[in-house]
């Protein structure tokens, strides 16, 4: 359960990181101004109390972790937000951080 909780926190945090960081890109960009500045500013402050609700106490284990998921995430927003499409290396090298990710927050550890 605990695996549950915790990708769905990551899961949740990639959604306010990258969709602030797509809402400030938007605002500054394209031209669309500053409430979807301010919007994309609220969702990443969001993002940083999100990640705190993971259960596992090291920040670094966490932010590494997260960096395999914000790298998958950024790919899978582009391609619904802009119609990116991605290659196979884009694809190859998203697994791979999700493979490490998965590593580094889920191997067993003999505490």
């Amino acid at each position: 359960m605990l695996i549950a909780r915790s990708a769905a926190l990551f899961v949740v945090a990639a959604l306010f990181e990258i969709g602030g960081a797509w809402l400030v890109w938007q605002g500054v960009r394209e031209h669309r101004g500053w409430i979807w500045i301010g919007a994309g500013i609220a969702a990443l402050g969001i993002y940083g109390f999100v990640a705190t609700l993971q259960p596992d106490a090291d920040f670094g284990r966490i932010l590494a972790a997260y960096g395999g998921i914000f790298v998958a995430g950024s790919i899978a927003w582009g391609m619904v937000a802009d119609g990116y499409r991605p290659d196979r290396w884009d694809i190859t090298g998203a697994l791979i951080c999700l493979a490490g990710m998965a590593v580094i927050m889920y191997a067993p550890r003999g505490r």
